[in-house]
């Protein structure tokens, strides 16, 4: 055991270990929330075709059934930034798991369009207050010291919701013969592909009844008591008291925090941070990597796959991005967050440029693009490379810099700024993709999100700061 200064100075204290398994487990509680926006993302990839048969919707109609959730996503990660700073963040994770169970029952019972609309736009609340609120939760309650792998755990579980939304699509449209055929008690396929995100969503909402509130948040509300309390659970009395007073040093004296701080009040002009913060939001779905996910199975059906192997593809796909996750969690406080930007960024814009030019060389019969098998080996083999570099890099490093890189004073209002760019991006993209698609074709989409992710070696390189090994309390704005 190691020797350590008192907050004073003036005397020596044992250095306390931190409670790693109850860190751990209050981690994974938070991280289903993850696990539920990847599922909630991800489940709609295979039943385009039902909502297609079922509502009669034509490319912009199925474009806006797929796409509406993110317009509550970007709803949902403003207003739980800032509400989570007055109602405290445990409180807004319980709130997202109720939207999930409503949105899961609900999607998958609507009979008509605008009734599935409203369902999805629920789910899109639960799924933008989750993605800011969990890996903020987790920065506020771990060490320095493993933060990012901590945080990273969030990603992990976006990843495996995404997976098993893809593993649950292909198995049950295998055994019932297809996404719109009636399977059990005479629903639809694609309906029940809704209905199995139910249990993972009542399991996170008891779940989230066993975890505290953040201690961060108890002191923003001047429970300090509270707050004590939390952290010396987490890291043992003396390193509790000492935490207390370093949160309480780092906010303003004369109000909580708000949308103002996002000012700074010695330039008046929006803090540097915030820009940095919804570039990194905005590049992360402007690279397209969502088309992948929400559409993957239209996506592989336009490059000449049957329905099912473009399902199966899905399945390889989410594999691949576990182990790419994994890879990061392992490296990401040891290598930094900024240098694997980097290494994503460029793969990234290599993989894409491979693939714009695969699907450039195809030709259209009866409406579907058609590769020769060498070149659909190639497009094949690069999406799932960029997969690798996206999950490695962006996916989880986005979200675990947006949860530790601003103030303590804004890192509820940070959040929700950025999390509205990010969500209102992926909308962007994702309700672009169809028309695309008909316009200028597989490759032309691919072109463009080629150049983004070219962009943002440029935007890492010039924008970022690494925050590898900071206390929160350290952050600059």
């Amino acid at each position: 055991m190691t020797e350590t200064a008192d907050s004073a100075g003036s005397a020596s204290v044992p250095a306390e270990a931190p409670n790693m398994g109850y860190i751990l487990a209050i981690a994974i509680v938070a991280t289903i929330g993850g696990f539920l926006f990847g599922y909630d993302s991800g489940v709609i990839n295979g039943t385009v075709d039902g909502l297609q048969t079922a509502f009669n919707s034509e490319e912009i109609g199925t474009g806006w059934n797929v796409a509406s959730m993110l317009l509550g996503c970007a709803v949902g990660a403003l207003i739980a930034g800032r509400a989570a700073d007055i109602f405290g963040r445990r409180t807004l994770l319980v709130v997202a798991a109720v939207f999930f169970i409503v949105s899961a029952f609900g999607s998958g019972i609507a009979g008509g369009s605008t009734e599935f609309v409203i369902y999805r736009l629920l789910g899109g609340l639960a799924v933008g207050a989750a993605s800011v609120m969990a890996p903020a939760y987790i920065s506020e309650i771990a060490p320095a010291s493993i933060r990012g792998r901590l945080a990273t755990i969030q990603q992990i579980a976006i990843i495996a919701g995404l997976f098993f939304s893809f593993l649950s699509n292909y198995l049950l449209a295998q055994t019932a013969g297809g996404s719109t055929v009636e399977f059990w008690l005479g629903f639809e396929t694609w309906r029940w592909m809704f209905w199995m995100e139910l249990l993972p969503a009542v399991i996170f909402l008891i779940a989230l009844f066993t975890i505290p509130e953040s201690p961060r948040f108890l002191v923003f509300k001047k429970k300090t008591e509270q707050a004590t309390g939390v952290l010396s659970k987490l890291f043992g009395p003396v390193s509790a008291k000492r935490k207390v007073g370093e949160i309480e040093a780092s906010l303003a004296d004369d109000h909580q925090p708000s949308l103002r701080d996002l000012i700074s009040p010695i330039t008046k002009k929006i803090r540097p941070i915030v820009w940095v913060g919804i570039g990194l939001a905005s590049f992360q779905q402007l690279v397209g990597i969502n088309i992948i996910f929400y559409y993957g199975a239209v996506l592989w059906q336009a490059a000449g796959f049957t329905e099912s192997d473009a399902l199966l593809t899905n399945v390889l796909s989410g594999a691949l991005s576990i182990g790419s996750v994994v890879v990061a969690l392992l490296v990401i406080d040891k290598l930094g967050r900024k240098p694997m930007l980097i290494i994503g960024s460029i793969g990234m814009a290599i993989t894409l440029g491979l693939c714009a030019f695969a699907f450039s060389t195809g030709e259209l019969i009866e409406g579907s693009l058609s590769l020769s098998d060498n070149m659909a080996l190639l497009a094949l083999v690069a999406a799932n490379v960029y997969v690798m570099f996206f999950n490695f890099s962006w996916g989880p490093v986005m979200w675990v810099m947006l949860g530790e890189m601003f103030p303590n004073q804004i890192r509820g209002s940070g959040l929700a700024v950025a999390g509205l760019f990010q969500w209102g991006t992926n909308f962007l993209i994702s309700i672009t993709f169809l028309s695309l698609l008909g316009s200028i074709g597989l490759a032309g989409a691919y072109g463009i999100y080629t150049v983004f992710a070219v962009i943002s070696i440029w935007f890492v390189i010039k924008m970022v700061r690494e925050t590898r090994g900071k206390e929160l309390e350290d952050m600059e704005g």
